[in-house]
């Protein structure tokens, strides 16, 4: 119960269910910038699209392996998901929950060191 109570202060300290959504889309919006400096392709057209979680095609090069990828990233402190919903390789990053934007910009730096790391061409293809 503490934990609850304490998540609701901090959800209404925040501007509740819009102060939250701006985050999120804040977080959406540099997540997104910053993969498409680097060459990444959003999966899912815009007008299609939410601001909880983002899809995005893998690299065609051929030194990009996902588990690889994933585990690179793990180790680094950084989740993101396989993309299941389709049969298109792809993977998924989340936008929302205790992630900020000092978070999302980590992470596109993150992305591009482990790219670099296993030889992937940035921009990617």
């Amino acid at each position: 119960m503490l934990a609850f109570s304490q998540a609701l202060v901090e959800f209404e300290t925040e501007g509740g269910v819009s102060g939250r959504a701006k985050r999120y889309k804040t977080n959406k919006s540099i997540l997104r910038a910053g993969m498409e400096r680097l060459g990444f392709r959003e999966l899912v057209a815009d007008k299609h699209q939410g601001y909880l979680i983002t899809s995005f095609y893998c690299p065609t090069d051929s030194k990009f392996d996902f588990e690889e990828f994933y585990m690179r990233l793990s180790d680094l402190g950084q989740v993101i998901y396989p993309g299941k919903v389709t049969q298109t390789d792809c993977f998924r990053i989340g936008n929302i929950g205790q992630l900020y934007p000092t978070d999302m910009h980590n992470l596109i730096v993150c992305i591009e060191r482990v790219c670099r790391e296993m030889g992937i061409k940035i921009p990617v293809k």
